[in-house]
């Protein structure tokens, strides 16, 4: 499913087989790796999404954004927060979206698949998901106030990937095209950047999703 290739980004194989689509998520050892004019936004750990409409450049302050307009790269950085791709092949649209515990607890995915209904007609069915490396749950723990927003009680340990998982689930994306299991970042420090592992020192990863010209 994941795989790593030579420029040390990862991807997905079921997108491969889409010769439209350009995808990825970096590693530390990737730096800015989009072959294309990037789009990005400001990362608030909102539920906000954006139509970056093929312009490059930082788009504001949101956690999502989404095009159907080829040759534009949708970024997102990370370094433990969750990056997620969503890809409607049946309209050739597509969304970038940094899924923190913050965002996650407003469903931002949710929103991401929302987002994509309203400007481009995407349904639920049509969509595939990669969910790319981010912070697993044996090294995130948490505390009782952020433990709470996810219906857990005391100090406990949250498991980010999953929980976006079933809010796309809950959204109406088929199980089987979500594309889970991607590596930790905070357990492999040759390869990712971790702020809980790091913290002020870290660097950030890039992942990026884009239409083909």
């Amino acid at each position: 499913m994941f795989y790593k290739d030579r420029g040390h980004v990862y991807r997905v194989a079921e997108l491969d087989r889409l010769p439209w689509l350009e995808h990825g998520f970096g590693t530390r050892l990737a730096g800015s790796w989009t072959p294309g004019p990037p789009a990005w936004v400001r990362q608030v750990h909102s539920a906000r999404c954006v139509w970056a409409d093929g312009v490059a450049g930082c788009l504001g302050e949101a956690d999502c954004l989404l095009t159907n307009s080829p040759g534009c790269y949708l970024t997102i950085r990370t370094a433990d927060c969750i990056p997620i791709l969503l890809v409607d092949e049946r309209q050739r649209a597509v969304a970038a979206v940094h899924a923190g515990w913050r965002g996650t607890a407003q469903a931002i995915a949710v929103a991401a698949v929302r987002s994509l209904g309203e400007r481009f007609g995407s349904r639920p069915q049509d969509l595939l998901a990669a969910i790319g490396p981010g912070i697993c749950a044996s090294c995130y723990e948490v505390g009782p106030e952020v433990a709470i927003q996810f219906g857990l009680s005391g100090r406990a340990k949250l498991d980010l990937a999953e929980t976006n998982r079933r809010e796309l689930t809950d959204a109406g994306l088929d199980p089987a095209r979500i594309f889970s299991g991607a590596p930790c970042t905070c357990c492999r420090p040759g390869e990712f950047h971790s702020w809980r592992r790091d913290h002020v020192k870290t660097g950030r990863m890039v992942s990026a999703v884009a239409i083909r010209r």
